[in-house]
């Protein structure tokens, strides 16, 4: 037997061994731990809407739910307006509670564009409505604050919240708290936003986990010179474990066009994310940085919400 075929038949004999011994080996020993299960099974993205689809944001002949504004004082005495989505039933049911999210406008926009018709707003009532009645989406109130001039582009340093977080913690949540059946608890609470409002989903939902389950970002992503300092700021939220138990319901998620002006922004910021091993769902779509895709991404999110609220809960 030549040398070389003496040398492949050990290596063949080494590797067939080192097989087997793992395959006798006592589960959890010498081998990578296996991720623990969430407490429901991982949410199945359904399919976006086609681009040109506008059926999903129709108003369609089902039972809509109703649009109000409420205004509230915030912790620096200014009076601020948010617009509420109640679902259907909501005035017949007096007693049912239900989870809320909280979703946030872009720059240049205010507490109202949400529930603008199309083309320049995001048909957020409709949407609903419709998931509603199809049985695809939970009912859930929708608030939508006016966090113009309060956003920061800029990542929080740890323990330091900015003007639109300590808002969402001081005046907001305990305003729809109190005045709206909202289920109160972090399982009850999503955070979502377009664009600038993405960086309230980042600022305070990822800072803020004990107060916010669910995470959505929509178009957004911070600025290149700005992407260190997330990582910095946000490395012991990102590398600890804990983290990734909080987001075993729904994964944190970002959505944005190929052609959108801000998907090298949030690439760089979901390279982050992912080298950290945080679970996360990432959509790429066609499109850009516009309301067609925006409502796609709501219609797309709002069917994985809460999933293990199998009904509003007395």
């Amino acid at each position: 037997m030549s040398k070389f075929k003496l040398l492949s038949l050990v290596f063949a004999t080494v590797v067939i061994a080192s097989i087997c011994l793992a395959q006798e080996r006592p589960p959890g020993v010498g081998r990578r731990p296996v991720p623990k299960p969430g407490p429901v099974s991982l949410p199945i993205l359904p399919a976006l809407a086609a681009q040109d689809d506008v059926t999903f944001y129709a108003k369609a002949d089902v039972p809509h739910g109703k649009v109000e504004q409420a205004t509230y004082t915030n912790y620096a005495g200014q009076e601020k307006r948010m617009h509420v989505y109640l679902p259907p039933g909501y005035d017949q049911e007096k007693e049912t509670k239900y989870p809320v999210l909280y979703l946030n406008h872009g720059g240049g926009e205010d507490d109202s564009h949400w529930t603008r018709t199309a083309p320049g707003g995001g048909c957020a009532n409709f949407i609903l409505d419709n998931l509603i009645a199809a049985g695809k989406a939970k009912p859930i109130i929708i608030v939508m604050p006016n966090t113009g001039n309060i956003v920061s582009a800029d990542p929080p340093a740890p323990g330091k919240d900015d003007a639109c977080t300590q808002e969402y913690l001081k005046d907001i949540i305990p305003y729809v708290e109190k005045h709206y059946r909202a289920r109160p608890g972090r399982e009850n609470r999503a955070l979502a936003g377009l664009s600038m409002g993405g960086f309230v989903v980042m600022n305070t939902g990822l800072s803020h986990l004990d107060t916010f389950g669910e995470l959505y970002v929509y178009s957004s992503g911070y600025f290149p010179d700005k992407v260190q300092a997330f990582e910095e700021n946000f490395k012991q939220i990102l590398s600890d474990p804990r983290t990734n138990e909080e987001l075993l319901r729904v994964p944190i998620y970002m959505a944005q066009g190929e052609t959108d002006i801000a998907l090298r922004n949030g690439q760089n910021t979901w390279a982050v994310i992912n080298r950290h091993g945080v679970r996360n769902f990432w959509v790429l779509s066609s499109g850009g940085h516009e309301w067609r895709n925006w409502r796609r991404y709501l219609h797309q999110t709002a069917q994985i919400m809460f999933p293990n609220d199998a009904a509003a809960k007395k």
